[in-house]
């Protein structure tokens, strides 16, 4: 029992928290609070410490209150203790009720990372981000797993009203590149260098006191150590910044390495690790006397420091302004460069660059014999490349970034400071793609967003974050230049609220939001915890199934909002499997927002009239209209020309699909879809056992999974057809089984716009479907042979290829692609781009 009391335990903590949040979100902003986080509360540290320090010193700024998120103030005693006499200075344990408390009152938000899942800016706060560093390595969606390690990022960026940048290259190189800020950004972007930059200038009492704290051992009343410092600074190793890999051993032998070749009376070699390493570092027994406290901030260790050893940290940047030597030890160069990455090779790197630590030690005993020499970087080349490098990366860290920072940002003075607004170039788009199950929306989806011309459109997509969302940009391709934008953490507000919906919906009135203040209150902040500050021209959700995106996309900014009818939607409300309504409750949720949408859009002619007629007393019928799907023609014909390969290999593979078939006359019927009741495969099941009793020399296979998979391969047991009629579930690469296939047959009772039918016309295969009012404007006439709906009538069409009467489709699917786009565009109400 014990798990399940702890699992309730943290459930009821959760709860309890959003409570507090929520509480303290319909409290007054207090625009004189100033609430700080450091590395998610990992110290007083960073450009949020230099500027709280110079706010201090500044009278005119007397009047603020100072707020520090920590998330472990035990930690940090000497910290809490040089601020204990202040009543204007206070400390929060981050994720407390303290710490909600602040996020949701203060007037001013300084962070130089992330707020947590639950952070809505509310109106009345400013929010600047710093960041913490110039990117040397990739950063975003420069990254292989950029859209979703970059959820929460982009989200508070979103929200930023300032985002400082150190140079122009961070400017252009990681806001508007590598994070898609582009275009679309709504706040400041500070180009004035960096504050922390302005803590390395050291007076002898700051000097004194850094000593100090390098070595806690030495008295107060003692001269510090006065041996000076060569700083090694690896970055993180790992795939995750919360689990970063524990390579401690490796940076200690490095460090060792470069001891040894000091001489320990006149030098100690420290090891800084990075916040996220710390905690790994900190267990180790023996490394008191040369690890770099975290709680010292790193620029005042910099500005004691006589050389630096890096490698692929953003520290060096800071360094540069100090005009001291570097030198790079990278003994994984080219595993770390194809990995994650580099925006600048190590040839241009300023400062001499090693693999070896032995020979890196070398280098650092030249720099120390060197210091005093101002030919002592190296040679000439690389004093070059350190001037070019100070020149681009600190041109504005003189020592007085923290007053024009403040000057902007708490006076609201921008005359004279280097300020950059992003201009909208291009109308700008946000789709909702849906669940990202493998399924034919989310097909559908990707074809959309690939068929855009994205000079021309910038475009945003949203998705729900985690495991399936990164396992189908893993297995599917997306134009690189989509900005991605998957919803992290829930709703905010309160139980009390939530269950008042739940109720509503479960009522019928699935439109409460719409109609009760306070649940608009609800949408709209969570618009903005999703969203941010950021404006698009048009807002579409592209699945037309979940109440909660339906909900969300209508509390957008003004826009023009839309939203796609798949399929016959009152039928698919009524559906039921096993017995139950799978869908009635979210669609009727979904449906009461229908009026408030501009455009409900069906993928095909005839399925919109149906739409129209079954949901006339949803919404009038002028928002009714139709775009048909894109079709990723070149994609199909690619995955179709891929061997057969399993994704269950405990399916045995049926004669012709991975192995030989079972003479050179056997054909091989082949259907793809969803087992659900709406695909109707026991009519194409109970249809070839007539066509099998004919034409014994006949197999069909079915590609797809879903919840009918067991009662459809009863029904063809007990037809006999056990051997004969293969349910192979769903595929990574169906096209290549559909290939294999010989005719392509499809029995539903309804569809919206049949894309299994476009797939199988790229391909060029025979084609039999029953009729149903959206078949006949899927493919061009004489595409395919539609007979009724009924066993008979399918069973005679498949007859019909084997007679050799039902001839392969021809299909143009560039054109075909060319009129959708245009119908998507026209439809959406999105305006032409020039």
């Amino acid at each position: 029992m014990r798990l399940p009391v702890r699992g309730l335990a943290r459930r009821l903590h959760r709860a309890g928290m959003s409570e507090v949040h929520a509480h303290w979100r319909r409290q007054p902003i207090q625009p004189d609070t100033v609430l700080y986080e450091s590395f998610a509360g990992n110290g007083m540290l960073c450009n949020p410490e230099a500027i709280f320090r110079r706010l201090l010193e500044l009278p005119e700024f007397a009047h603020l209150t100072h707020i520090w998120a920590i998330a472990h103030p035990e930690d940090y005693a000497g910290t809490l203790a040089e601020f204990a006499g202040r009543s204007d200075v206070r400390f929060v344990r981050r994720g407390s009720s303290d710490y909600h408390r602040a996020l949701a009152t203060s007037g001013f938000l300084v962070n130089n990372a992330t707020f947590p899942p639950q952070f809505s800016k509310r109106p009345g706060q400013i929010y600047l981000n710093t960041w913490h560093g110039t990117p040397l390595k990739h950063m975003g969606f420069d990254t292989p797993d950029g859209p979703s390690a970059s959820a929460n990022t982009m989200r508070n960026f979103a929200a930023a009203d300032y985002l400082l940048a150190q140079n122009p290259f961070m400017t252009q190189t990681m806001y508007r590149s590598a994070y898609k800020l582009e275009g679309l950004y709504n706040g400041a972007i500070i180009e004035e260098g960096y504050p922390r930059v302005d803590r390395q200038t050291l007076s002898d009492t700051q000097v004194r006191d850094v000593r100090r704290a390098l070595d806690p051992s030495v008295g107060a009343d003692l001269e510090p150590d006065a041996r000076r410092i060569v700083v090694f600074a690896p970055t993180w190793r790992g795939a995750s910044f919360q689990r970063p890999d524990d390579n401690i051993d490796q940076m200690l032998e490095a460090r060792d390495e470069f001891a040894r070749a000091l001489d320990p009376d006149r030098w100690r070699v420290l090891l800084k690790v990075h916040q996220a390493a710390y905690a790994l570092a900190a267990r180790r027994s023996g490394v008191a006397d040369i690890l770099v406290p975290n709680s010292l901030p790193t620029n005042q260790l910099l500005g004691l420091a006589d050389v630096l050893v890096t490698d692929y940290s953003s520290i060096f940047f800071d360094f540069l302004a100090t005009g001291r030597p570097i030198v790079f030890y990278t003994p994984d160069q080219t595993e770390y460069a194809l990995g994650r990455g580099l925006y600048r090779s190590p040839e241009q790197l300023p400062g001499p660059q090693f693999i070896d630590a032995g020979d890196a030690a070398k280098a650092v005993r030249r720099a120390i014999d060197g210091l005093g020499d101002p030919d002592g970087l190296g040679d000439p080349d690389e004093v070059a490349r350190y001037a070019a490098a100070q020149k681009e990366f600190t041109p504005f860290d003189d020592g007085g970034a923290s007053d024009r920072v403040i000057d902007v940002v708490f006076r609201g003075n921008t005359a004279g400071h280097r300020i950059h607004r992003e201009q909208q170039r291009r109308p700008s788009l946000l789709l909702h793609l849906g669940a990202m199950r493998p399924n034919g929306i989310t097909t559908s989806a990707f074809n959309l967003v690939n068929s855009l011309d994205h000079e021309h459109f910038d475009v945003t997509v949203t998705y729900p974050g985690g495991p399936a969302a990164t396992k189908m940009l893993e297995t599917r391709f997306m134009n690189r230049s989509v900005r991605h934008m998957p919803r992290v953490g829930g709703l905010n507000g309160s139980k009390t609220q939530h269950l008042r919906r739940t109720i509503a919906d479960r009522r019928g009135r699935g439109e409460l939001d719409l109609t009760d203040p306070a649940e608009q209150q609800v949408w709209e902040d969570e618009w903005t915890r999703c969203f941010g500050d950021f404006r698009f021209d048009d807002v579409i959700d592209f699945s037309g199934y979940g109440p909660l995106w339906a909900r969300l996309l209508l509390h957008s900014p003004q826009a023009t909002r839309s939203i796609w009818l798949h399929n016959d939607m009152a039928a698919d409300a009524r559906r039921s499997v096993h017995g139950r309504l799978i869908h009635f409750r979210s669609l009727s949720a979904v449906f009461a927002h229908y009026s408030s949408y501009d455009n409900l859009v069906s993928v095909s002619k005839s399925l919109s009239e149906i739409n129209r007629r079954s949901l006339s007393d949803r919404a009038p019928a002028d928002k009714f209209r139709y775009a048909r799907n894109c079709i990723d023609g070149a994609g199909i014909r690619a995955g179709a020309s891929l061997p057969i390969e399993w994704m269950d290999d405990s399916v045995p593979a049926p004669p012709g699909l991975g192995v030989p078939r079972s003479s050179a006359s056997e054909r091989i019927f082949i259907a793809a879809g969803r087992l659900s009741p709406e695909k109707n495969f026991g009519r194409l099941i109970r249809a070839f056992a007539r066509v099998h009793a004919s034409q014994p020399d006949t197999r069909l296979v079915i590609v797809g999974g879903g919840p009918l998979r067991a009662s459809l391969s009863d029904l063809a047991a007990s037809l006999g057809l056990a051997d004969r009629v293969h349910l192979i579930g769903q595929q990574a690469n169906p096209y290549s089984f559909l290939a294999a296939g010989d005719c392509f047959v499809l029995s539903s009772d309804y569809e919206g716009q049949p894309m299994v039918l476009l797939e199988a016309a790229v391909l060029g295969l025979p084609i039999v479907t029953v009729d149903f009012p959206s078949v006949r404007d899927a493919l061009p006439a004489g595409a395919a042979t539609v007979v009724a709906q009924t066993d008979s009538a399918l069973a005679e069409g498949m007859m019909a290829y084997l007679r050799g009467e039902v001839e392969a489709a021809e299909f143009d699917d560039v054109a075909y692609n060319r009129e959708a786009v245009s119908e998507f565009m026209t439809v959406a109400g999105i305006r032409s781009a020039t």
